[in-house]
């Protein structure tokens, strides 16, 4: 099954609202996914409802006292599961250096404890090169990437780009990429040059699918929920099921 790290350099992009409403339209279609919240900010654990009081009930707990992926996997009350963040994930960075060994901490133990052998893995990257987001890419096949329609962000996403072909000389497996665009205005003249460039860039990398901007995708993690929950007959929903339709007959979720 896929293993998808949601990852961008540049904050303010769209990683946590992509990574919650394919995991929450996954659920939906019984493929029961797993989500990592790998970033210390813990948005997507909040939005959950998860987070946890004691740090080594968090991910944070696998890589300071090596307690178990699996043991750390809470249910939400929309029966996801996921393994919250915590603020002290941020002292990974500086705690466990960054050799091979503590790059692949995360892949070792998602092979170790057979968490992807029957469900995909979707993980929430933080919106910096760290020893968490390399953890995340070191263990995904997949790297999900996407990118506001905002001048700024096509130097994000070039960054972005330079960044995973540098690794690919290190990992063994180097993941699939696809590019998808995010707070698109089909109003606004700069979205569409944006992702004409993007496209001329990226080529076959750059998703079809382009995620509009849309209220009730900003609405809908304030009301604790995904957008299917919140307002299914929406466009931000129907851009979201557009995109898992892609993203599944392209071969990039199992």
């Amino acid at each position: 099954m896929a293993k998808i790290a949601v990852f961008n350099q540049k904050g303010g992009v769209g990683k946590t609202t992509t990574t919650l409403n394919l995991a929450a339209l996954l659920a939906q279609r019984g493929a029961d996914p797993l989500v990592m919240d790998l970033d210390p900010q813990g948005h997507l654990t909040g939005i959950f409802n998860a987070a946890v009081s004691a740090p080594e009930r968090s991910l944070y707990g696998y890589f300071s006292v090596g307690a178990s992926l699996s043991g750390l996997i809470k249910i939400t009350n929309g029966g996801l599961k996921i393994i919250p963040s915590h603020l002290d994930l941020s002292r990974v960075d500086t705690q466990f250096g960054k050799g091979p060994q503590a790059l692949n901490r995360l892949n070792i133990g998602i092979v170790k404890e057979n968490l992807n052998t029957t469900r995909p893995i979707l993980m929430d990257s933080c919106p910096m090169l760290g020893v968490l987001s390399l953890n995340g890419i070191f263990a995904c096949d997949r790297v999900l990437i996407p990118i506001s329609a905002d001048y700024l962000a096509i130097n994000g996403a070039l960054q972005v780009d330079k960044t995973l072909r540098a690794l690919e000389r290190v990992i063994k497996n180097p993941p699939m990429k696809r590019f998808v665009l995010t707070r698109f205005d089909s109003r606004r003249k700069m979205s569409w040059d944006i992702d004409r460039k993007l496209r001329e860039r990226f080529g076959a990398e750059m998703c079809e699918t382009r995620i509009s901007e849309n209220v009730s995708l900003a609405e809908s993690p304030a009301q604790s929920c995904d957008v299917f929950q919140h307002a299914p007959e929406s466009r931000g929903a129907s851009d979201y099921a557009a995109l898992l339709d892609e993203l599944t007959a392209t071969g990039f979720v199992n």
